[in-house]
């Protein structure tokens, strides 16, 4: 399992998405806007804007924003609410980095915006599920909200082994609730409908801190969760476009990274890449994962980890289509800048002796981005080193060192004759030595 943490917004609207199927019992109106500055929320024209005040707060993947002083209240009358506040709050924000508590740093860009909900802390309840290998694990509680974790006596937890039905696990859950609980029946059925939620959309984790009970309709105030990522294809139409950002504060995914994602998504082959530095003189086009792995360590043994501009893969037999979109990404990367240091950048194109991967047909893919970049790797003086052994491996080398000399772009080839890591090797001593391959 490899779980994924969403965006509040996200989960709210899954669950909006999903109301009545699990909730019909219940009211819950989805009012939310996701947007990344000021003027995105003066340019959102829902009515609910306009009729009672506003909560602000980022919506990406940390907690404790009221602590952080991250969040921006308007508890207002209707027609007393004003949009341009919240949106020139938001444009503060944005300005420059942020330190949060914990340490962490960071550019806030993206925000969810929801209508005030005014209550009392008595009418706060809370309620999660996470997944365990032998079964799932309910927590309820009467008394949510931010001071949950101090309190955390008040809250029941609830074990659900795989093999009982709803009915069971419905009155597991009334049991656990204590009497002093006014709403009992009420709480008791929603939980077991949150629960068959989070089971039937494959979360991992999903929690409402607080949500609130009044009568039929809930109002929920925070989520916070995750889904199990191997149920993306599973789930394509009920997650839809679920997006899966990076938390704050660590490094901003390029387009190009994001593209071979969702080309690894739909493909068959496995489809890596993860951008270090693009500043990083030594760039990889790495066949199998366990050829990823030896080449990073090698190269960041041999040239320092701040050298090693890339890490990721292709195999598992990709088409020559995705070979070419995989080596276009990773040279558009490569060749958008020059080194810092005016050196050479070097391509290690290798991988181990493949068992069924067609070694020809994969190098296509890779000339086709040659022919599309080679002006762009002449300007920044890559030179290129390739080892590569498996079907058709021959004619894989041949074709790639013919095409790149009539491109004008410095290569060396070998089988595997040469061991997988000697062309890094090789790569550091003719560098050092100003030779041109």
């Amino acid at each position: 399992m490899a779980q994924k943490a969403i965006r509040e917004y996200d989960a709210k609207r899954l669950l909006s998405q999903n109301w009545e199927k699990y909730f019909q019992k219940f009211n819950y109106n989805f009012h939310c806007a996701l947007v990344h500055n000021g003027q995105e929320l003066k340019d959102f024209s829902h009515d609910w804007l306009k009729q009672q005040g506003l909560v602000v707060k980022p919506d990406m993947l940390f907690g404790k924003r009221g602590l952080n002083q991250l969040v921006y209240l308007q508890n207002k009358k209707i027609g007393d609410v004003d949009c341009a506040a919240a949106s020139k709050w938001i444009d503060e924000q944005i300005k420059e980095p942020k330190t949060l508590i914990c340490g962490t740093r960071g550019m806030l860009n993206t925000f969810i915006v929801e209508p005030f909900t005014k209550h009392e802390q008595s009418e706060e309840y809370y309620i999660s599920c996470t997944t365990e290998p032998d079964g799932d694990i309910l927590y309820l509680s009467a008394h949510g909200g931010v001071e949950v974790e101090q309190n955390w006596d008040s809250v029941n937890e609830i074990k659900i082994s795989l093999n009982l039905s709803d009915d069971e696990i419905l009155k597991l859950i009334s049991k656990n609730i204590p009497i002093e609980v006014k709403q009992k029946e009420k709480l008791s059925e929603f939980a077991l409908s949150f629960y068959q939620l989070f089971r039937d959309l494959h979360f991992c984790y999903l929690e409402l801190n607080p949500f609130i009970l009044r009568d039929q309709d809930v109002y929920i105030l925070d989520v916070v969760a995750r889904v199990d990522d191997t149920a993306r294809f599973l789930m394509q139409n009920t997650w839809k476009e679920l997006e899966f950002p990076s938390a704050f504060g660590e490094k901003e995914i390029t387009e190009i990274e994001k593209g071979i994602e969702k080309l690894d998504e739909k493909s068959g082959a496995s489809l890596k890449l993860s951008v270090l530095n693009l500043n990083g003189k030594v760039w990889m086009l790495a066949a199998g994962g366990g050829a990823s792995v030896v080449y990073a360590d090698c190269i960041a043994n041999l040239w320092g980890t701040n050298e090693l501009a890339n890490y990721g893969e292709y195999s598992g037999n990709p088409s020559t289509e995705e070979t070419y979109y995989y080596a276009k990404g990773v040279l558009d990367l490569m060749t958008r800048r020059k080194d810092p240091q005016n050196r050479k950048k070097i391509l290690i194109i290798g991988g181990a002796i493949a068992n069924f991967t067609d070694v020809a047909k994969t190098f296509d893919g890779i000339i086709k981005a040659f022919n599309e970049m080679h002006e762009k790797m002449r300007e920044v003086g890559v030179q290129i080193y390739v080892r590569r052994g498996g079907p058709n491996y021959e004619i894989g080398l041949k074709n790639i060192e013919t095409a790149a000399t009539r491109l004008g772009l410095s290569i060396k080839v070998y089988g595997p004759e040469t061991h997988l890591t000697d062309i890094v090797r090789l790569a550091q001593v003719m560098q050092n030595e100003g030779v041109n391959v």
